[in-house]
């Protein structure tokens, strides 16, 4: 353990002394990705000066308690001491998600039951939107297309922090445990009887790739163009704006509407097909990986929930972390974090498992 951790605290110093460089202040790009992996790195290396300076306390006093039992006392605490630094070294030493630093796209999409399954997309699109903005975080609309009733059928929104984030404070590493089919049970609007559904949408959650890092030949693109539509045919352009992108080799499929310039729609959905094409590339890796968990479900029924909200009891549950409390509104009104801490510490409790086994 001792050894790794030493590794980290040097690359940490070998990073402090780059970003000193003159050239790389001229590199935006690099000074942010250093900027990045050096503030990953600081809780780990700091607590390593801790785990080192309660080690040598401990030898000290241990040293000192043979010529004089007065220090035996101290001993105990500094014992319990070690025994906390080196816990908390432990687990800032397990493997990180590599894609924890990255900005996202966050897809939600109606699922089973109609109107009313759209409807419930619009409440979880509101939900992540005020999340983000209690995070300080920026949002883009992508892509929407709207129900006749103000719901969504699909709609794709950019999540971006600001500055460098704490590391497991990035958009990525909070809302990948969204990715999923979010259950609902409530009255519809539509039911005049009173009666409770149940119905189902569906979320995805894709870190973003930068153009450098996703390689799109345009000879494997076929780009169609068409105008777009919104509900019960309103909003109808005159030009044809909205894009269409089919990546031939993968036939992965993004259209984009929301600009009113055919260039903006076309780069919006660039901007979603590269992040498509890096979720496959990570999925091939955890694939390959044997201690690899999948984190998100990729289809939108109702019978591969990863939540629950239940409006009539005000009931939010998480059927993989066993989460549940009685604040819905909230929640939904985005007070997410306790929510998505329960699936962050049951991922961490997991990994520390699979090393503990090793």
């Amino acid at each position: 353990m001792l050894e790794s951790a030493e590794a980290l605290v040097a690359e940490h110093a070998a990073l402090e002394r780059e970003m000193g460089d003159p050239a790389v202040a001229t590199d935006p790009g690099l000074l942010r990705r250093l900027n990045q992996r050096y503030a990953a790195l600081g809780p780990t290396v700091a607590a390593h000066h801790a785990y080192v300076a309660a080690r040598d306390d401990l030898q000290a006093a241990r040293e000192l308690a043979r010529e004089d039992e007065g220090f035996a006392a101290e001993v105990p605490a500094l014992e319990a001491a070690l025994a906390d630094a080196e816990a908390r070294l432990r687990r800032l030493l397990v493997p990180r998600d590599p894609d924890d630093d990255r900005d996202v796209i966050v897809e939600v999409k109606a699922g089973e039951g109609g109107e009313e399954s759209a409807l419930f997309a619009g409440d979880l699109l509101r939900m992540y939107l005020r999340f983000a903005e209690r995070r300080g975080w920026r949002t883009e609309v992508l892509d929407a297309t709207e129900s006749d009733l103000g719901g969504y059928k699909d709609v794709k929104v950019a999540v971006k922090s600001r500055g460098t984030p704490q590391p497991g404070e990035a958009p990525w590493a909070l809302l990948k445990y969204e990715g999923g089919v979010h259950r609902v049970q409530r009255v519809p609007v539509t039911e005049s009887q009173g009666r409770i559904h149940t119905s189902a949408a569906g979320v995805w959650v894709m870190p973003e790739a930068e153009e450098v890092e996703v390689t799109i030949d345009p000879n494997d693109l076929r780009i169609d163009v068409f105008r777009s539509s919104g509900p019960g045919g309103q909003s109808v352009n005159t030009t044809d704006s909205a894009v269409r992108i089919t990546h031939l080799p993968s036939g992965l499929v993004v259209s984009c509407q929301n600009e009113k310039s055919q260039l903006q729609n076309r780069e919006a959905a660039l901007r979603v097909l590269r992040a498509r094409l890096h979720q496959i590339a990570m999925d091939e890796r955890h694939a390959a990986d044997a201690d690899a968990r999948a984190v998100q479900v990729r289809t939108v029924d109702r019978s591969e929930r990863i939540r629950t909200y239940n409006f009539p009891e005000n009931r939010i549950s998480d059927h993989r972390t066993g989460y549940k409390s009685h604040n819905l509104d909230a929640v939904l009104d985005g007070d997410l974090d306790p929510v998505i801490r329960s699936a962050v510490d049951a991922d961490e409790a997991a990994r520390l498992a699979a090393i503990a086994d090793r």
